[in-house]
């Protein structure tokens, strides 16, 4: 076998356009080490490429007849390798070193990988070794400092804290600092200390410190000197205050703040803010541009002192990573010819491995093929072979006759289905609005029950099924649907849907498209629905699925699911000013056939203002690709999704089960997205330390339970109301800050005045559960009260504050109070909705056809304020039905029959109900 390989890459590599090089020729191994595999003396190392000097890579390895290198799953031309070979003299085994070159050129024609590397692959008469990888990557460092060192002025043995945040490089740059061009070295001079973030600190400034401080960072490519920050050092009796006339047990003195004292009758120079964080990189694929601002604020000029120098916005090209196309990889051997007389083979999506929103690959991973009479083993001969086959007609007419009689059954009992469910009691209930009395006997008996809304279930506990419960009755071959029931039954009841989870996981699991769903009971409803509809909940998240009555065909019988999707998992392809806006939620399965639409509700965090926002509908087709299916504000009926935007949710209709999410653009600085600010502490402190975690994150009701689960499992409590914050697109980060601490009795342990979360890290929203911990320090034990103020705030931005006032030894704050949504996951039938079926019908029958006087469902749609949707109901059959499914999935939890009932009055005369009017009247 080994020789086999080493012939065909022999042949691989020495044969170009028909013409055939000469091969050198091996030396021959001595007998006793002739079964030795090769090992490498030399292996290639990871490599840099600075400028434009090619580098070279060199593998070495012994006992070796041959050594190809590998770069980027591509075998390297013969032509392009140097070879030099040789016998070490100690064992007599041939030495075989080869060589090489890899250019600029190379690594940046295989862009939209993750790295470059190669490998060297050694040949013996015995087998093959590959090497460790190798990656070659281009070196660079990148002109501006992500944060220059600001000059200061500070007191006689105050501390200083001096940042620097190198610019961007690979390999990573080192920092060195410099005082008036001279290098520091905190070794020999121990009152200077350089922080792991490349940060300078004085421990106590001295007044020969006073000086010009400059930040260098340097890699293998250049070297970069930030611009230089003054530091002065001034005594507290340069401003005529000594220490003995200070006010004793006055810090707010003016001896405190000499400084202050003194900049308030002299001009000051503006100096620059920090720099904000890079914009995401304008390219959607390959080079692009991306930029960041700063402000003349640090201070500001104050009493005609002189403006900041320098640019206030610095643009940098930035590379965008393309998607990767799946592949895929060869065939494998065909499997032995089984009892079944067949072989398989397969393949995988691997050469290469789809990434970054990359396509998946398209055609089957399995084949099967039917083996030769003579491959196929023989289990039965003679008389026995004639007894098989006599047994399989036997049974064959057997099933063909129970066939045929189970046709029959199914039709007869289909006949008397729809009456059974008419007769039941489901549709008798109906609601007795605003004390109007019906004025048509004959339909009293719908408006004189009055519902009980404080229960979900009623007395309906039919089925869909035939009594002779009958196996194969309702058919499921629309679309990749889930197996039936174990049971071999869809029984439907009115009210709570028996829950298996972990039996309904694991069928969902073992279908092909859903393998990416996660296994999470506690963020996954399911349901089996019927033409009835019902509902499924995710309680404490704001999602949910409503499938209205005859969504589903009648006879159909469908499993149905309603799960979130973890955001990291996804990779959502955001490009520009895009960030994601919504949870990204699951319903399925795809491809069952709807008969109209179905409504899925959830939560989205933006200001809702569409002016400021293009904001889309994404779908993730089966080829795992997203598409753009919807953008809100431009509809248009013939499309099967439209989307009902709130504050805070939207309602979403649509004809195809599937995955989706909101993405919006912003259009200007303006655009801004809802956070929720939320405060959380432990629920015991017996240290002296105490820390207070700030969560930042997007407004929507899914993520507040995942902080709130995540806490109750760290043991935190929640110290303050939820807040809400505007964060708008305008390149700023997000500042908080702590303040007002009595300082007696606590203090912080952070070296800054204030902690930053990057602008992009929010924007993006693909980071969950954003947050800054504030470590706090009291002085003794006793000490359980705690007051302070917290900011927040977006830089020249919005802000929020929380003064707090508590004591950390008390728990008075249960966590469950946010999370108080009891509702049932899944409700079948007409306990799924307020309005009972058959009032449904007769309002929709009234309602649907043009009414002269108007009052017909044009009425009922400006009413509810839906005017914007004329179009749309307009479009479908029945638009009342529509309507009546939007007010469904808007009032589940909050909804008013009698408001409603109110509603129906005013459209048709006061004395009756519209929807009791007859046609001839209308």
């Amino acid at each position: 076998m080994a020789a086999d390989t080493e012939q065909r890459l022999r042949y691989c590599f020495f044969t170009e356009g028909g013409a055939e090089h000469a091969a050198s020729v091996t030396h021959p191994l001595p007998v006793a080490f002739s079964d030795l595999l090769p090992h490498f003396l030399v292996e290639p190392d990871d490599v840099y490429i600075v400028k434009n000097k090619p580098v070279t890579l060199t593998c070495r390895s012994t006992p070796a007849t041959q050594i190809y290198f590998k770069c980027n799953g591509e075998w390297v031309h013969q032509d392009q390798h140097l070879i030099e070979r040789d016998v070490d003299p100690a064992t007599g085994l041939p030495v075989m070193q080869v060589k090489i070159d890899i250019s600029r050129q190379q690594v940046e024609k295989i862009f939209g990988l993750e790295d470059y590397w190669c490998q060297c692959v050694a040949w013996s008469t015995t087998g093959t070794q590959k090497s460790q990888k190798a990656f070659v990557r281009i070196a660079y460092l990148r002109k501006n400092f992500e944060e220059e060192p600001l000059g200061k002025e500070v007191a006689l043995d105050q501390e200083v804290l001096l940042r620097c945040h190198p610019p961007e490089g690979v390999p990573p740059a080192e920092v060195e600092w410099q005082r008036n061009e001279e290098l520091i070295d905190p070794k020999t001079d121990p009152n200077f200390f350089i922080t792991a973030d490349h940060n300078l600190i004085i421990k106590q400034a001295r007044l020969a410190d006073t000086g010009n401080y400059t930040c260098v960072a340097k890699n293998i490519v250049a070297r970069r000197k930030s611009s230089s920050a003054t530091v002065i050092v001034y005594e507290l009796s340069d401003f005529g205050c000594s220490s003995s006339s200070c006010p004793s047990g006055n810090p707010d003195s003016l001896c405190s703040f000499p400084l202050s004292f003194a900049l308030g009758t002299r001009a000051v120079n503006g100096g620059w803010s920090t720099w904000a964080t890079w914009s995401a990189c304008s390219a959607v694929c390959g080079r692009g541009w991306q930029k960041r601002s700063r402000s003349c604020t640090n201070p500001t000029p104050l009493n005609g002192g002189t403006s900041c120098e320098g640019q206030t916005v610095q643009k940098s090209a930035c590379t965008a990573t393309c998607p990767v196309d799946g592949g895929w990889s060869e065939w494998s051997k065909w499997t032995p010819c089984g009892v079944d007389c067949s072989m398989w083979r397969s393949r995988e999506c691997t050469q290469p491995t789809p990434g970054t929103g990359g396509k998946e690959c398209q055609g089957l991973d399995v084949q099967s093929l039917n083996c030769t009479s003579e491959q196929c083993p023989q289990t039965a001969s003679g008389a026995e072979d004639v007894a098989l086959y006599v047994g399989i007609v036997a049974v064959a007419l057997c099933l063909t006759l129970l066939l045929i009689i189970l046709v029959l059954v199914y039709r007869r009992k289909k006949e008397g289905l729809d009456a059974d469910v008419a007769d039941s009691s489901i549709l008798t209930t109906g609601f007795q609005p605003m004390g109007i009395k019906p004025t048509k006997p004959e339909n009293s008996h719908l408006l004189t029950i009055q519902p009980d809304l404080t229960t979900t279930t009623t007395s309906y506990q039919g089925t869909l099924r035939s009594r002779n419960e009958v196996g194969g009755k309702f058919s499921m071959s629309n679309g990749p649907l889930l197996e039936p029931l174990p049971n071999g039954s869809h029984t439907l009841h009115n009210g709570k849907l028996p829950s298996d989870p972990n039996a309904f996981m694991d069928r969902l699991s073992s279908q092909t498209y859903f393998k990416t769903l996660p296994r999470d009971n506690v963020n996954t409803s399911y349901g089996t629905f019927n033409f009835l509809g019902g509902r499924l909940t995710l309680p404490n998240t704001g999602i949910s699925l409503l499938i209205p009555p005859e969504a589903i065909p009648r006879g159909k019988i469908y499993e149905i699911y309603l799960t979130i999707q973890k955001k990291e998992d996804m990779r959502l392809p955001l490009a520009g000013c895009q960030t994601l806006l919504s949870p990204v939620v699951s319903c399925g399965p795809p491809g069952v056939m709807l008969t109209r639409p179905v409504i899925l509700s959830m939560d989205h965090c933006f200001d809702a203002c569409l002016e400021n926002w293009a904001i889309r509908l994404k779908k993730q087709s089966y080829e795992g690709s997203w598409e753009d299916v919807l953008q809100l504000g431009e509809e248009l009926v013939s499309e099967p999704y439209y989307c009902q935007l709130e504050a805070e949710t939207c309602q979403v209709f649509t004809e195809q089960l599937g995955r989706f999410a909101l993405v919006g653009e912003s259009l200007s600085m303006a655009a801004a997205k809802r956070l929720k600010l939320l405060l959380f502490a432990p629920a015991y402190c017996s240290t002296l330390e105490y820390n207070i975690r700030v969560y930042c994150m997007d407004d929507t009701q899914d993520l507040l339970k995942e902080v709130m689960q995540m806490e109750r499992q760290l043991g935190g409590r929640l110290i303050d109301e939820p807040h809400v914050l505007l964060f708008k697109d305008s390149y700023h980060n997000l500042r908080l800050s702590i303040h007002d601490m009595p300082q007696a009795h606590w203090r912080s342990k952070l070296l800054a005045g204030y902690q930053e979360i990057p602008f992009y890290h929010i924007w993006s929203g693909s980071q969950r559960t954003l947050h800054c911990t504030f470590t706090l320090e009291r002085q003794n034990l006793s000490t359980c009260d705690l007051t302070c103020t917290l900011c927040v705030w977006q830089v020249e931005g919005e802000g929020q504050s929380f003064s707090l006032d508590f004591n950390i030894s008390k728990d008075i704050r249960p966590l469950d109070f946010l999370l108080m949504d009891n509702c049932t996951p899944a409700l079948a039938g007409p306990s799924a909705f307020q309005i009972p079926y058959l009032i449904r019908q007769k309002i929709c029958s009234s309602l649907d056809a043009p009414c002269p006087n108007g009052a017909d469902w044009r009425l009922l749609a400006q009413r509810l304020k839906l005017d914007r949707h004329m179009s749309f109901l307009a479009s479908k059959s029945s638009p009342t039905s529509l309507i009546l499914d939007l007010w469904e999935a808007q009032h589940f939890h909050s909804g008013n029959l009698n408001q409603l009932a109110a509603v129906m009055a005013e459209i048709g005369k006061q004395e009756a109900m519209i929807f009791l009017v007859s046609d001839g009247e209308c």
